[in-house]
């Protein structure tokens, strides 16, 4: 299973971001970018990649434990930047060192849990609004997002999603996320269960 951990935006955060992501997609040369769909809207705390079924219960339980270790916080969606001309994001702004103390735990529980997690890097909290094929010029799209501020909620629950990723080869198709187990933020939690 393709696995992440992840922080999800509740439903009025998206709903005041597609207004700002309507109007990025009406710009020129939006048509030629690849737009991510609402359901995709999410900050990644750690990617796992593919995770073997018989680890999912260790790593689920240190999820659990990184959950309990850390108490809900604040914060927003605001501005936008790019990672060179392949990616259109959206930042945020509150208690980012909660949010990157929740990452690095996320990131921990993979390594304790076994899986390779590659070269740790700084966390950046970002949510991709759109991708490019090649290279494009994404620093319209970034400056026009740059007045965005989203009012703010508190981050509490720590989701694993699981990605499945498009084999249809249709153009456009996008990845299907689907919540496998969520917990909590804070020892006074359980695990929430899984959405549909």
């Amino acid at each position: 299973m393709r696995l992440f951990a992840a922080v999800v935006p509740p439903p009025e955060a998206i709903d005041e971001l597609a207004v700002a992501v309507h109007g990025l997609e009406r710009m020129p040369g939006a048509g030629g970018l690849r737009w991510t769909g609402r359901p995709a809207w999410h900050f990644t705390l750690a990617f796992y990649g593919e995770v073997a079924e018989e680890v999912v219960p260790e790593l689920s339980e240190r999820l659990a434990r990184a959950a309990r270790h850390s108490e809900p916080f604040p914060v927003a969606l605001c501005g936008g930047g790019h990672f060179g001309g392949r990616a259109l994001w959206v930042g945020a702004s509150g208690d980012l060192e909660a949010l990157r103390l929740l990452a690095d735990r996320a990131e921990s529980a993979g390594r304790r849990a076994g899986l390779e997690m590659g070269e740790h890097r700084g966390y950046r909290a970002h949510l991709t609004l759109a991708r490019s094929r090649g290279s494009a010029n994404l620093r319209p799209y970034a400056a026009a997002l740059d007045p965005f501020a989203g009012g703010a909620w508190t981050v509490g629950e720590l989701h694993l999603v699981r990605s499945r990723l498009p084999v249809s080869g249709v153009p456009g198709e996008q990845p299907r996320y689907e919540t496998l187990e969520q917990w909590g933020l804070g020892r006074g939690w359980a695990a929430l269960g899984a959405e549909e």
